[in-house]
């Protein structure tokens, strides 16, 4: 009998492959790493190459850990990393590295292409601006700066469909990722022929787009060989991470939010129609449900920040942490826990790698003088905010728990799921192949609170401060792009 759903998530960090059963219990969960590649300041590639290779290390160790046949696995679904540009040639071979989400490198072609279609009808067409983590201006970067490569593509597509054209031999995306290219009509649901006409990007190179949960496509010989899976499995078109991650933790009705707190931070909201932010700040994007959509925030550096910290400051802390055997962020926020709300005016401004959510600004800096301002401008397009889930590595923290409550003056629920991204796969694969009836019907049996932490008196210090928060960044921008140009004159040289 076939029982087991496989959940595979091409992160940026590595490639983990989850086996959970039909009550949604996790069985097996194996995560295979590899390189980031910063071959510039502001650039970031991978090889979409070692993603294969980890996901079939992967896929080859749950199957072996959890002792699950391949006749048992049911269905796969995918996730992983958004927006990167992966390009093929007509072999179907790769032709450069992949040119991931939180590269900068675009920013002078965001410019171009907002120009070229009007800034009021991208953001009405795609749900956002054209901002460099985005897919579309790294198409054009390619064109204008590596004509030779950009005259052989023949396929563009996401990481997380290049593994599936690797399982499967077949071009397929869905809605949920294909939002965050800059060449998708969000609010239609399908690729937006304004966008690919402007651009000048025959429709050809564009793989198929399905509803999240839709079985398009199966496992091939080839794939099967070298995974260890059976033969024609069904492959479901998942999600982008977020939204998968937003199903994973049960956000998936209008008005529920999650915070996740990972490399960045991201605050999500279910829609359950077309929202668009007039100005551009906050990211529309088509939910991984069907007929459901998603408002979201994103700083580029959340935990990011913290490892920053450590690696930048905090040797000694570090050193401590190993002759203890202790992890090394206890020891980091232990005195954290002491210090009163507001820090005596002490302000982090987190743009280590610039920032998307509310400040698109690729030149952008850490400065020592937030995610609050993703939930303010949601609940000014009206979206009810019933419910905030936390989720990521930082959520794992009492103590960032507290912040959030605080900062956003809402209590903070934690879920019985950990597996983030990859879970989420997992459960719209057991849609996609007839285990539950819908999404909603998967999150009820799967997921449910486990904790709640509500505001404390703090919440009054953090409105203060936000205040104040709010107003670094008008006053730095332009000394943000004039050091920007400074760096790349001298890199020129």
């Amino acid at each position: 009998m076939r029982t087991y759903l496989l959940g595979i998530d091409v992160g940026t960090t590595g490639s983990k492959a989850l086996l959970i059963d039909p009550r949604g219990a996790v069985r097996a969960g194996v995560t295979t790493e590899y390189e980031l590649r910063t071959p510039r300041p502001l650039w970031a590639e991978q090889d979409p190459e070692d993603w294969w290779r980890a996901t079939v290390n992967s896929v080859r160790r749950v199957l072996r850990q959890s002792g699950a046949t391949k006749e048992q696995v049911a269905g796969i679904g995918l996730t992983g990393q958004m927006h990167g540009l992966v390009l093929l040639d007509r072999w179907g071979m790769v032709i450069r590295p992949c040119i991931l989400w939180n590269d900068q490198r675009s920013a002078a072609q965001c410019g171009a292409i907002t120009k070229a279609v009007g800034a009021t009808h991208v953001i009405n067409l795609t749900g956002n601006p054209v901002l460099p983590g985005f897919t579309a201006p790294k198409l054009v970067w390619v064109r204008e700066h590596e004509p030779h490569a950009y005259r052989r593509v023949a396929k563009v597509l996401l990481p997380k469909d290049y593994i599936r054209y690797r399982l499967t031999g077949e071009f397929f995306s869905e809605v949920s990722d294909a939002s965050g290219t800059s060449l998708f009509a969000v609010g239609k649901r399908r690729w937006s022929d304004d966008m690919l006409n402007a651009l000048k990007v025959p429709r050809a190179w564009l793989p198929d787009v399905t509803e999240s949960p839709v079985a398009s496509t199966k496992v091939g010989r080839f794939a099967a060989q070298q995974t260890g899976l059976l033969e024609g499995t069904p492959v479901v078109g998942g999600g982008g991470d977020q939204a998968a991650q937003a199903v994973g933790t049960g956000v998936i009705a209008d008005g529920t939010v999650s915070v996740t707190l990972g490399t960045s931070g991201v605050v999500f909201a279910a829609s359950d129609k077309y929202r668009v932010e007039p100005r551009g700040r906050l990211h529309a994007f088509c939910h991984a449900v069907p007929g459901q959509w998603h408002l979201m925030g994103v700083m580029l550096s959340a935990g990011g920040s913290l490892r920053w910290y450590r690696d930048a400051l905090c040797a000694a802390e570090t050193a401590a942490a190993k002759r203890a055997g202790r992890n090394v962020y206890d020891v980091i926020l232990g005195p954290a826990r002491r210090v009163p709300a507001g820090c005596e005016g002490l302000i982090f401004l987190p743009y280590l790698a610039g920032e998307r959510t509310p400040h698109p600004d690729p030149n952008a800096r850490g400065v020592f003088f937030g995610l609050r301002d993703s939930l303010e401008l949601m609940r000014n397009l009206g979206l009810p905010l019933k419910q905030v889930r936390a989720s990521g590595g930082g959520a794992q923290s009492a103590l960032w728990r507290q912040i959030l409550a605080d900062v956003f003056g809402k209590p903070i629920g934690t879920v019985n799921v950990t597996e983030g991204a990859g879970y989420g796969a997992a459960l719209l694969a057991a849609v996609g192949v007839g285990v539950h009836r819908t999404v909603a019907d998967a999150c009820r049996r799967s997921v449910r609170i486990t904790s709640t932490t509500k505001p404390s008196e703090a919440v009054r210090v953090y409105a203060d401060y936000y205040a104040r928060y709010r107003e670094l960044y008008p006053t730095l921008a332009k000394q943000f792009a004039s050091l920007s140009a400074v760096v790349n004159k001298h890199l020129e040289m």
